[in-house]
């Protein structure tokens, strides 16, 4: 699966087609994420919805709190594309409301996707404040590629300090899941010191946040991965990637020039390129610069999360470059 940058600004705006769509009925539920895969829907899934036209627009307006991975499919030209979106809203439900998955079946909706100019089936696209975060994704995939498109997806979210999650099942009601009293996203209130420095670009305080988060509690890994990620952000300010990259090939047994293209790759979502490098360097080096090599790829391992398919090749290559 090819790697997707995710970003916020100069998407389209897909607000217009949400207004158009008509009302439910008084009563009727918005959406109901237990439907049946006939319908779009992936029964027992706690963070996916079928969407057809009467409930659009409440899944655009739940990506304002968080990011919505809608999946085009169609059970009539591509039995694969059912797979894709049973295994999407797998993956959404295993990190508890961070993103909803939303599936759209072209043959029983097709007027959504002619308006969003859907070119096949299956076909992803991530959704955030109403407006595409990505490229479109399309063809199917395994299961795993799809994690580590999410956990890349996850990383990005926690540098920008976009912290808002679902509830799950909510958009069986009318209101925007996640969304408190006054129309914001409910935050954890652990990381929301270190996520508001994130989004101030207080990246300083953003690590000293994470910091005290990891040391009070090593087993929380969403706080270890932050400090990670937030670590990297800290390293990477200011750094130029053409001359990185330049200082990088001039020089392949530096360690500083070799570990600061491989965080500038990491922001960029290319995580496998940023283990390579790293494992390439441990190949080539010996005691203390082996050293730093091997600990520095060890804290990007911890900012991906030690589940991740990237992450288990990394160790696997790594201790091959060791032994």
């Amino acid at each position: 699966m090819t790697q997707q940058p995710f970003s916020r600004p100069g998407a389209i705006d897909l607000s217009a087609l949400g207004r158009t769509a008509p009302a439910a009925p008084a009563g009727a539920p918005a959406g109901g994420g237990g439907a049946g895969a006939g319908g779009g829907g992936i029964a027992g899934s706690a963070y996916s919805v079928a969407v057809d036209e009467t409930n659009f627009e409440t899944v655009l307006q739940a990506s304002m709190t968080a990011p919505v991975v809608l999946v085009f499919l169609s059970p009539s030209q591509s039995p694969e594309s059912v797979q894709l979106a049973r295994d999407v809203a797998t993956v959404a439900d295993e990190y508890d409301g961070r993103f909803l998955a939303a599936t759209i079946d072209v043959d029983a909706v097709p007027q959504i996707a002619q308006a969003m100019q859907i070119p096949q089936v299956p076909l992803m696209l991530v959704i955030l404040d109403g407006r595409p975060a990505t490229q479109p994704i399309p063809g199917a995939a395994p299961i795993d590629d799809i994690r580590a498109l999410f956990n890349q997806l996850a990383q990005q979210l926690t540098a920008q300090g976009i912290a808002g999650r679902h509830q799950p099942n909510a958009l069986g009601g009318a209101a925007p899941a996640g969304d408190g009293e006054d129309g914001e996203p409910e935050l954890d209130p652990r990381y929301a010191p270190a996520q508001d420095a994130l989004a101030a670009g207080d990246i300083d305080a953003a690590v000293a946040e994470y910091q005290k988060l990891a040391d009070a509690n090593p087993a929380d890994h969403e706080a270890v991965a932050g400090l990670a990620m937030a670590k990297v952000l800290q390293r990477t300010q200011g750094a130029d990637l053409n001359a990185a990259r330049a200082a990088a090939a001039a020089n392949p047994d530096d360690i500083d020039a070799q570990t600061l293209v491989a965080d500038l790759d990491m922001l960029g979502g290319h995580v496998e390129d940023a283990f390579a490098r790293l494992v390439e360097l441990v190949r080539r080096t010996s005691g203390k610069e082996r050293d730093r090599a091997r600990e520095h790829l060890l804290g990007l391992f911890g900012a991906v999360g030690n589940d991740d398919p990237r992450v288990l090749k990394g160790r696997q290559a790594l201790a091959s470059a060791l032994y």
